[in-house]
């Protein structure tokens, strides 16, 4: 089903002071009263894993655009998509899967190379006469995959065939990454970040990969560009290509604390030694655009937000171009992504807010910034532009998130790739409510409610309807307010969901993202607390039945909610945690590089900080007062692995405290593949109801390892 401009009635907006009652929830005059929680729902956890596509990285060239796109009923391989004003054509079939594992989060893994236009009837088929360059998954080689379709050739070396060392020895197969790609000047090569896995060491550089497929056996045939630091992103030639602008960082930096903006002349192909121009320990510098040749745009987040300046290669003061607490950029979780591009005129495609992001149009030279009019009310910090053309992702309350393409000349938006056929009716989805709430010491929390909605059924008089609290990743991340059929599946069976944008969330400017620092498992747990308290007295929620979920850095708050952050009381009756992290030495020593002095910031250094990683760890504080928990794990995850949920596992068998184990094979950080998802969401759904006291009708029985009842503790 096709976005249209629907997607903008439901807005969201403040709910009342007081919250809507309880007997108000999903009310209707002439519909049967049903428990919370037992309401039939035509959202099947099917629907919720396969009914919205996943679009990432678009790019707009001309009148073609590509994006990546997840595909869950093909085990979550992501292929590339392509529209030229036609229905979308994927260009890469099984078993290929277009997805990078540079900091384990990948990001954009594809590129589109200009060659020889293709004729009208092998436009859709074949990228309108572009190859694609992408890295493929399995082997995380590069493939270009020509115009003309056929097999994609490799343009990098099998790691397994390369030797390193003077003892030689093969790498393993993923051992040479890549990821952040842009032609090179002269079109020959892709200039990109390569990441080297070689026993147990990683490093990072920029690297020049030549498109003639000759470093397909000679690896030697990659040239590097760049190195000397941990970290690159966003590899940015000049216009005229003779310079070339880089962000990098170290550790124990993450790229949201402070980064460098850093350019080099480039002679005969190969840069020089780079300055740095912006950035520092304590700025965030992201995104850098060439202007012209002699000067360039870039977001900083040294007023404390990440706003966008254009700073010169002459030492010119940096000018901000448009100084607002907004954010013009996002925290780089994922290589590739561009919050802004330069139109043909020379302004400035952005997407920019507070909490929920817009897209606008931003002049340089009148500093005019202009929201567009299009058909989603919230846009990602993931565009590309060229010419008079904007592409973005976007969505709605009621509609899943697309890619947007939006003509400035004409004021026209249209949505281009395909969604999911068989969309739920609005009335069975939940409309979110942005509220703020006060935690503690009086800071404010920032949260999306989203309460039980279903046109067929009301809850009985007088009861009140269990809630969720739900708890982003990061924990730098954000919740966001476009369509989530995983909530819709339970608040269309009278569950409500309060989704909380914690302290330490991005979106809301440096000192509110700050608060988490050296406070991890203190901050978060208390807002997350302060949200289900909250809810309960001002929403209408059950006191007596909240649960709290979240995954991977979500779950560890979630852990820590229900054993180290219960000195007040038990508030929390049921807790979901998807592949959470609960011992933190374990962590510090086991995760993978991009995030292993993440902690540094959060919770302290190693050594010296032994006595709070200890304290703050959930593992090791299982009581015979912790609530029953379910631990869902992917047993190949390499950011946060089993033994994580294991451990918290061991735990609870030993206290006797009621549990729940799912471990699934093939899934890595973040389930992907659809059987996954609906185990997991009906694992979920049945916990909740075995726990909190009510039968969810056709869910099939989790099994639960029982423990200490209520009664007994």
């Amino acid at each position: 089903m096709r976005m249209t401009d629907s997607g903008n009635e439901a807005a969201v907006g403040p709910i009342r002071p007081d919250g809507p009652s309880a007997e108000s929830v999903g009310a209707q005059a002439s519909v049967p009263a049903v428990p919370f929680g037992e309401w039939p729902s035509p959202i099947t956890a099917e629907q919720a894993a396969t009914g919205q596509v996943r679009v990432s990285s678009p790019t707009v060239l001309g009148s073609d655009v590509w994006w990546q796109q997840g595909l869950p009923g093909q085990g979550g391989r992501i292929t590339v998509m392509h529209s030229r004003g036609g229905e979308p054509a994927m260009l890469l079939p099984a078993p290929w899967n277009a997805r990078t594992r540079v900091h384990e989060y990948g990001g954009r893994a594809y590129l589109p190379i200009p060659g020889t236009e293709a004729g009208p009837d092998t436009t859709t088929a074949s990228g309108g006469g572009y190859s694609i360059l992408f890295a493929n998954y399995a082997d995380q080689r590069l493939y270009l995959a020509g115009p003309g379709g056929g097999e994609p050739a490799p343009l990098t070396p099998d790691p397994a065939e390369v030797l390193v060392g003077s003892g030689g020895g093969p790498l393993g197969s993923a051992a040479l990454r890549f990821a952040d790609f842009v032609l090179s000047p002269d079109r020959t090569e892709v200039w990109c970040v390569q990441e080297r896995h070689d026993g147990g060491k990683v490093s990072r550089a920029i690297v020049a990969v030549p498109l003639d497929g000759s470093a397909a056996g000679k690896a030697e045939a990659i040239r590097v560009l760049v190195d000397g630091f941990d970290f690159f992103a966003f590899p940015t030639p000049s216009p005229d290509g003779t310079r070339l602008a880089w962000i990098c960082w170290n550790h124990p930096h993450m790229p949201w604390d402070g980064t460098e903006l850093r350019v080099a002349p480039v002679k005969d192909g190969l840069p020089g030694k780079g300055r740095p121009l912006m950035g520092g320990q304590r700025e965030s510098v992201l995104a850098p655009v060439w202007r012209d040749n002699a000067s360039l745009y870039v977001a900083t987040d040294w007023p404390g937000w990440w706003n966008i300046y254009q700073v010169g290669l002459a030492g010119e003061p940096p000018l901000a171009l448009f100084p607002a607490d907004e954010e013009f950029a996002a925290p780089l979780w994922q290589l590739g992504a561009r919050p802004f591009a330069m139109l043909r005129d020379g302004r400035l495609a952005v997407a920019h807010g507070a909490g929920l992001a817009r897209l606008g149009i931003l002049d340089p030279e009148s500093f005019e910034l202009t929201d567009l009019d299009l058909p989603v009310a919230e846009v990602t910090f993931d565009l590309s532009a060229d010419g008079d053309s904007v592409a973005a992702i976007g969505g709605g309350p009621t509609t899943s998130a697309a890619v947007v393409l939006f003509d400035t000349r004409t004021s026209t938006a249209s949505v281009v790739s395909a969604g999911p056929a068989g969309q739920p009716e609005e009335a069975y989805l939940p409309v979110p409510q942005e509220v703020d709430f006060e935690g503690p010491y009086g800071q404010v929390v920032h949260a999306f409610l989203y309460p039980p909605a279903n046109p067929d059924v009301t809850g009985p008089a007088g009861e009140r309807p269990p809630y969720v609290v739900w708890v982003h990743g990061g924990p730098t991340g954000i919740s966001s307010a476009v369509l989530d059929l995983g909530k819709a599946y339970f608040t269309s069976r009278g569950i409500g969901v309060i989704d909380v944008n914690y302290g330490g969330s991005s979106g809301y400017g440096r000192q509110y993202r700050e608060r988490l620092r050296r406070a991890w498992g203190i901050v978060d747990v208390q807002d997350a607390i302060a949200a289900a308290r909250w809810v309960a007295e001002s929403a209408g929620a059950d006191p007596a039945r909240l649960a709290i979920r979240g995954g991977s850095a979500g779950g560890w708050t979630t852990l820590a909610a229900v054993t180290t952050g219960t000195s007040r009381g038990r508030v929390f009756s049921a807790a979901a945690s998807y592949f959470g992290v609960s011992d933190l030495r374990s962590f510090a020593a086991t995760t993978h590089d991009f995030e292993s002095r993440y902690l540094d910031g959060l919770i302290g250094p190693l050594p010296g900080f032994e006595v709070t990683y200890t304290e703050r760890a959930p593992a090791g504080h299982v009581t015979a007062a912790t609530c029953p928990i379910l631990l869902l794990q992917g047993l190949d995850d390499p950011v946060v692995p089993p033994a994580q949920a294991e451990s918290i596992a061991a735990d609870l068998a030993a206290h006797g405290t009621s549990y729940a184990y799912l471990a699934f094979e093939g899934e890595s950080h973040g389930f992907r593949k659809a059987e996954t998802v609906v185990a997991a969401l009906e694992a979920e759904l049945s916990f909740y109801g075995q726990i909190l006291g009510f039968n969810p009708p056709g869910i099939p029985q989790l099994e639960i390892t029982a423990g200490r009842t209520d009664q007994d503790r």
